[in-house]
């Protein structure tokens, strides 16, 4: 058997196997291997996120966690119906609401998950909503008793709250170039792009700002599931370049 690290004591040599030794090291690359693989794909493939407001209701609903995946924008595409986090534009987020605060160890615990992406990000500086145009659609609402059209074709749109107006607010928009237009499935609860077409976009968000699309509800267990795109809600769209957008 090979045998390392001698030792002394009363007068002889005692030898410790190496096989000890060799545990404590397998032990210690695991872990760093699982840190540096958590660390990989929290930066380039997916993170969580905490769902803090109303505005995705029914779909998402207040205190929920979320994975998102980050291969989209990038070698994915983000298509009409995805739900996607991004950064706030500027001045869109009212009211953020944080996780519940961590004090001492417990902190420093959380920002390390975090920054590994082993625990959902606060909201401070991100959102949440459901892509309804791509860069070059015309998106429009004649307001209240009238659907959202995207190119022309009313949709009918069965993710958002029941009962709720597509948009009380009357508007008609094209969408720019790298640019996605947003909104919640809680049509009253969300400050949009609807309210927000006096900005550079007029509107809607720039792609580069968005962090990824979001793929499962992971929290609360009872809850868990896939979030798929309805893509029979856009199904009757035509593209931009058909539609003359």
């Amino acid at each position: 058997m090979l045998r390392g690290g001698a030792r002394h004591g009363s007068g002889q040599t005692q030898e410790v196997p190496l096989v000890y030794r060799s545990i404590w090291a397998d032990i210690g690359l695991t872990l760093l291997a699982t840190l540096v693989a958590s660390f990989v794909l929290k930066t380039f493939v997916i993170q969580s996120f905490y769902i803090p407001t109303q505005s995705m209701e029914p779909t998402l609903q207040e205190d929920d966690r979320v994975v998102v995946s980050k291969l989209a924008p990038g070698p994915l595409t983000v298509h009409r119906g995805d739900i996607v986090v991004f950064r706030d534009p500027g001045g869109w987020s009212s009211q953020n609401t944080p996780l519940p605060e961590e004090t001492g160890v417990g902190a420093w615990l959380l920002g390390f998950a975090q920054a590994l992406g082993l625990a959902p990000v606060d909201s401070d500086d991100y959102l949440i909503k459901r892509v309804i145009g791509v860069a070059g659609d015309e998106v429009a609402c004649a307001g209240e008793g009238a659907p959202v059209t995207v190119n022309g074709v009313p949709l009918d749109e069965t993710y958002i709250m029941p009962d709720a107006e597509p948009s009380i607010s009357p508007f008609s928009v094209v969408v720019p170039p790298d640019a996605l237009w947003v909104m919640g499935d809680n049509r009253p609860r969300s400050a949009d792009s609807r309210f927000h077409q006096d900005q550079e976009l007029g509107g809607a968000i720039a792609l580069d700002g968005v962090v990824g699309v979001a793929m499962v509800r992971l929290w609360p267990l009872d809850r868990l599931s896939l979030l798929r795109n309805p893509g029979q809600v856009f199904a009757a769209v035509p593209d931009a370049a058909r539609s003359g957008g």
